[in-house]
This record gives structure tokens, C-alpha cells and sequence, in this order.
């Protein structure tokens, strides 16, 4: 459905989009980068507002989120559009082609919540394409779910590369986000996915203080997977806070980008180097891993995790062993 868009103003006869780092100017009858943001008539629309074209109920592990609400289920759904061009997009599908859409209120998704089963499901997580070029739609859902049921949760799972103001105005609505951090090079960025990285650790660092953050790293072979690049990326979320989980997860084909999927001993051996700064690393995208929470102090298991079969060990955010406070929101 065609809405008014936000975040916006005129430089002559074209629009500047300011909802993301882009800041693209738009022509009469085109769009910016996201391919959903377009100039009509001297006024900037938006194409996908409430256009659905994925809806299922996760795991919140799925997202992936290990330090939120474990073992609990959320309704995940997504439409068309990105502001990013990553050559190993994997959900290429999604959000970079117009599938078949269906429109839902905003008002009424809110609403499909309470309809659910409300033992496990904890809200709504926007996710399968970029949650930002969908800012309207998700600003009036989140706005509206949390007002009527602020015990539900909203999620975000995002490439971070929206603007300040944007941000800012959303993540008062917002429990939780997961962030890709692609690189630490911004050439990388640059080359690879059609951006810069210099927003995204701006939008890390907003959203790190103001809800729960969990951080994504693709691992691509040859490409992101040296021991440079993760020493880099998790001396700098060190640098925030020592307790944010780092998910590496590994590279296969897809998309534009052809070269084999990430070594599985690679992967093992960053995780390794990770650990050297963080609390809680954690490697996806490789079956038959222990993904498990233990302990930062004691090395007791908190949670179990087989897959997507959890297991939460702990009534509380404490280790029933040693008793030292855990960052696990419950």
C-alpha cells in the first residue's frame, strides 16, 4: 500500500530521503537505493507500507537472539526492499525482488498477537529484509503494540544502517535489535554490500544504550574470515561492553557470490579469538555445535541449546552455581 513517507525534504524539483545514510535524491517518478521510497508528484511515498511477504512464528534463537527471552517463540515478518546490495545476500529472494504481497494494517497485526497462543510467543520481530525501509509500517505497529500491550516485545533484526533521527524515534518501541556487523573495513562495506560502515557502529552504539543488542558477523571465505577482521570486530565491541553477544556465522553460496562456504575450522578458530574479548560468542549456520550459554565465571551451563531445542537451566538472571548476575533478559 502507497503511504506518505517520513523523513524527508525538497531540494528543488528532487527529494532528499534522510531515512538512511544514502540520503538519496530523488528524481520525479523514481526511487532511492531501497527501491520501495519514490517521488510522486513532489512528495515522497512509501511502497510497501504494510505489504506482507513473509509472516511465520520463531524461536527468538532464530533471529538469533541467545540473551533474550530464551526458549521463546515470536511472530516474525518481513516485506520487500533493502537499502543494502550484498553480494551474498541470503535472503536475496525476499528483499530484493517483489514477491506476492498481502496487505495488514498495521493495527491489525498488533492485534493477531493476542490472537496466538501467548504461552511462548512474545511479540513481533521485523526481520527477513531491512526492517528501516519498512520505517513507517513498523513505527506505527511497534507504536501501537506497545501502548495497548506493553508486555509484548518488539524486534528488530537489521543491517544498522538507518539515520539518527529515524532511530531514535523508534527505539522507544523497540526491546531488542540484531545487528549486522559485516566488517570493520570500510571498503568491504563499500565493495561489498553497497554502503559504509561508519553508521552502522554509530546505530550499534545508540541502540546499545537504550535496549537489548545481540551483534551478527557473516563470516565469508577469504573475504571477512581473517584473524585480523575478528580481532578488529571484537575489540571493538570489547570497547562497549564485554557481555554483548558476537553470533559468526558461516558464508555459503548465494546471491551474486560464488566462492565455497566458509571452513568450518576457521569458523572455530575465530570464534576462539573472539572469545579473547567477549563473554558469549557463538557460531551459526554449522549443524551439530554446542551453542549453549555457560557461565562467564564458572563455566556452569545456563542454557541448553540443541538446535533450536532450548533449554532454559535457571529460574533467574543469576548462576545457580557461583551466583554472578547474568545478562540474559528472561
Amino acid at each position: 500500500m502507497i503511504r506518505d513517507a517520513l523523513f524527508w525534504h525538497k531540494e528543488n524539483d528532487r527529494i532528499r530521503c534522510r531515512l538512511c545514510p544514502h540520503q538519496c535524491l530523488v528524481s520525479e517518478g523514481k526511487s532511492g537505493i531501497c527501491s520501495v521510497r519514490v517521488n510522486n508528484g513532489g512528495m515522497l511515498q512509501t511502497e510497501n507500507y504494510g505489504e506482507i511477504t513473509s509472516m511465520a512464528v520463531d524461536p527468538i534463537e532464530k533471529k538469533p537472539l541467545y540473551h533474550f527471552k530464551p526458549g521463546k517463540n515470536i511472530l516474525s515478518v518481513g516485506t520487500f526492499g533493502c537499502n543494502l546490495s550484498c553480494s551474498f545476500c541470503q535472503n536475496y529472494s525476499i528483499a530484493h525482488f517483489r514477491s506476492r504481497s498481502e496487505y495488514l494494517p498495521a493495527e491489525q497485526l498488533a492485534a493477531s498477537i493476542t490472537a496466538l497462543d501467548q504461552s511462548g510467543n512474545i511479540g513481533i520481530a521485523f526481520t527477513y529484509n531491512e526492517p528501516a525501509v519498512w520505517f513507517e509500517y513498523v513505527f506505527d505497529t511497534a507504536k501501537g503494540l506497545k501502548e495497548a500491550f506493553p508486555e509484548l516485545c518488539i524486534v528488530l533484526v537489521s543491517n544498522g544502517y538507518i539515520e539518527v533521527e529515524p532511530l531514535e524515534t523508534l527505539l522507544p518501541y523497540v526491546d531488542a535489535m540484531n545487528i549486522d556487523l559485516k566488517s570493520m573495513a570500510p571498503q568491504y562495506y563499500k565493495e561489498i554490500c553497497g554502503g559504509s560502515l561508519q553508521p552502522v557502529l554509530r546505530t550499534i552504539e545508540t541502540a546499545q544504550s537504550k535496549c537489548h543488542v545481540e551483534i551478527t558477523t557473516l563470516l565469508v571465505n577469504g573475504m571477512n574470515d581473517s584473524e585480523k577482521e575478528i580481532n578488529e570486530i571484537a575489540a571493538y565491541l570489547s570497547s562497549l561492553d564485554k557481555d554483548i553477544p558476537l553470533h559468526l556465522s558461516r558464508y555459503y553460496p548465494s546471491y551474486k557470490m560464488t566462492r565455497p562456504a566458509t571452513d568450518v575450522n576457521v569458523m572455530k578458530r575465530t570464534a576462539e579469538i573472539a572469545k579473547e574479548y567477549l563473554n558469549y560468542v557463538y557460531l551459526g549456520n554449522i549443524p551439530g555445535l554446542d551453542n549453549s550459554t555457560y557461565c562467564k565465571v564458572c563455566n556452569e551451563r545456563l542454557i541448553h541449546r540443541a538446535g533450536f531445542a532450548v533449554k532454559v537451566l535457571m529460574d533467574e538472571a543469576i548462576c545457580r552455581n557461583c551466583l554472578t548476575p547474568v545478562p540474559i533478559r528472561l
